[in-house]
Parts: C-alpha cells; sequence; structure tokens
C-alpha cells in the first residue's frame, strides 16, 4: 500500500505540472523514475493517464477524473503528517499564485507576515497574469490565487473573498502632456497615445469593453506585459498609462488624468476551489484576510 500511495504522489506532481521533468525536480527523484512510476500506475489502474509528446503532456479523461480524488486525498494526508510532526508547528507548503502587480503592491505584507509566524512553511509563489492563475488554481498548480475581478476565467467553482478595491485610472506626466483643468470625455483622451497591458489580461477585457459600452475603439499605442513598465514609459512621456490607483503613490512625476466619467471601480480577490479540501498552510493564510 506504501508503494501505492507513492505512484499517487508521482501521479499527482506530474498531473499538476504537466511535465514530467519538473516533476522530477520537485520529488528529488530522476525523470526516468517518473516515468516508470507512472507506468506502473496506468498498468495497475487498466488506464492511459497522459497522452505525452515530444512538446507537451496533457491528462486523459480519465487521468483528469482521478486527478480530482488524489488532490484531496494527500492534502489530507499532508495534514493529518503535518499535526503529528512535532510540537505543534505548521509545516508544508504554500502554493499562491499571482500578477506582478497585486504581488508587489498588495501581497507582500501577507506574505512577510505569515513567513514570520510560520517559517517552516515553505511558500512558492507562482507568478502569472490574472487570467494565467485562473488556469492555475483550475489545474491543480496552486491552492490559493489573489486576482483581479471580474476575470473570465475564473470557473463557477471558485470561492472568492474580496481583499482590495481600487479605481483604474489614466496618468500622465504634465511636463509632456498638457490635458487642461476641465476633465476629459473617454472620446477626447483617444485622441492622446494610450499604454495599457497587452490582450489576455483581466484589465485590457476590462477596458475594452467599458470604451465599447461607450461606443468607442480603444487602440492602444503600446501594450505591454507590465503595469511598472508602462508607469516607467508615462514618466518620460511617451504616453498616458492605464494603472490601478493604488500604484500612484510616491509618483511625483505624474498626475491622474480627470475623467468627466471615471472608470468603474474593480476589485481583488483570493480564490480557491470550493471542492477542494485546502491544505493547513493554505487555510491558515486565509484567516489573514477575515478582517478585511
Amino acid at each position: 500500500m506504501d508503494i501505492f500511495t507513492e505512484l499517487y504522489k508521482v501521479f499527482y506532481y506530474v498531473a499538476t505540472t504537466l511535465s514530467f521533468s519538473e516533476a522530477s525536480r520537485q520529488l528529488f527523484i530522476s525523470q526516468s523514475a517518473v516515468s516508470q512510476a507512472v507506468k506502473n500506475l496506468e498498468k495497475k489502474l487498466g488506464h492511459t493517464l497522459f497522452v505525452r509528446s515530444t512538446k507537451r503532456v496533457i491528462l486523459t479523461p480519465e487521468g483528469e477524473l482521478l486527478l480530482q480524488h488524489v488532490k484531496p486525498a494527500l492534502s489530507m494526508l499532508n495534514e493529518g503528517e503535518a499535526v503529528l510532526s512535532g510540537e505543534g508547528n505548521l509545516t508544508g507548503q504554500l502554493r499562491i499564485g499571482a500578477s506582478d502587480t497585486l504581488c508587489r503592491y498588495f501581497l507582500i505584507p501577507y506574505l512577510r507576515r505569515f513567513h514570520k509566524d510560520h517559517p517552516e512553511v515553505r511558500i512558492k509563489i507562482i507568478n502569472s497574469t490574472s487570467i494565467g492563475c485562473a488556469e492555475l488554481l483550475e489545474n491543480g498548480q496552486a491552492e490559493l490565487i489573489v486576482t483581479n475581478y471580474p476575470n473570465s476565467r475564473l470557473s463557477a467553482h471558485t470561492k472568492l473573498q474580496t481583499v482590495l478595491e481600487f479605481r483604474d485610472i489614466f496618468v500622465a506626466n504634465p511636463d509632456y502632456f498638457t490635458m487642461g483643468k476641465s476633465p476629459l470625455s473617454m472620446e477626447n483622451l483617444l485622441d492622446y497615445p494610450i499604454l495599457m497591458l497587452a490582450p489576455k489580461s483581466t484589465t485590457s477585457e476590462y477596458l475594452h469593453q467599458v470604451f465599447a459600452a461607450q461606443g468607442l475603439k480603444l487602440l492602444p499605442e503600446v501594450e505591454l506585459n507590465s503595469n511598472d513598465l508602462l508607469i516607467d514609459l508615462a514618466e518620460i512621456g511617451l504616453g498616458i498609462a492605464c494603472i490601478p490607483d493604488y500604484m500612484l503613490r510616491n509618483r511625483p512625476g505624474l498626475e491622474p488624468v480627470h475623467l468627466k466619467t471615471p472608470l468603474p471601480a474593480r476589485s481583488a480577490v483570493i480564490a480557491h476551489h470550493e471542492a477542494l479540501q485546502l491544505s493547513q498552510a493554505a487555510q491558515c493564510f486565509l484567516k489573514y484576510f477575515s478582517q478585511i
């Protein structure tokens, strides 16, 4: 039974990383041992669990079904070991996904506090866009994610808690752009070069929807994957950047562009899959947000 449990453990790491080499690295065993373990499990179960090619690994329908049962089972085993391992210290791993911006401007203080309170827990931060984080949660690579909301990729089975409310704003360097004292309409704003996040981000989806609702087509001058880089480019006068309002602090070279109709407010949420048992570390981390 011990050996059979180990086969499930190897299966879990391959299924959540979709990589035999990455599973090998995380398990500290050879890649050939990972491959052999998966073959043994497939033989015992009588089903193919993965489709392998030279470029990628994907789960078969049988593999996806098995993963839904293996994830909570291994989580409960790990939690039991943590409880029984000495002296009541919280151990294990916290796997959390977040974008550059939310990690740097919001999440860092919470991670600092958690690390101070529970130094034995290994913290794995997986960096991706908010849309990418939803995919990390869905395939089991992260237990918790912090993401902008609305997020079209979050499934109906995701449990959400609002942790931050903010508003997107346009900012410019007044040395390069004299906007005047009167608020601009969204149509007038399009006369200026717009700097914004690239497609396949929740922010890009949101902004295009807002402008389209006004019958306007948003055609940005520059699209990037980093809000910090957008700010840098706005500071040197390359255009007007759209950023979350909380990023404007300590940026004396930039001023907000006043709009006749401010952009609708958004929020950031911490999310997890409601059907899966969270690890003890993830449950503890969630409590830090209970009073927000």
